[in-house]
């Protein structure tokens, strides 16, 4: 299911643990990534900025296929 502005998400353990962003930054994620709802608040091409409002955290870009819909 493709994603879209305004959906509830949580990035995807094994897609952003193995991804080329993994290996340039930081590989200990913080648990909220996976473990709560963010909202996408805009996307631009293969990228989605999503805000993590649960938590007091800066929102972040990921890649719109390491994220799946929070049910």
């Amino acid at each position: 299911m493709a994603v879209k502005k305004g959906d509830l998400v949580r990035a995807v353990r094994e897609k952003l643990e193995n991804s080329l962003e993994a290996q340039a930054s930081d590989t200990r994620f913080p648990p909220y990534l996976f473990e709560t709802k963010g909202e996408i608040v805009d996307m631009r091409d293969d990228y989605a900025l999503v805000k993590f409002g649960q938590v007091p955290t800066p929102n972040i870009w990921l890649r719109v296929d390491q994220l799946e819909v929070f049910e």
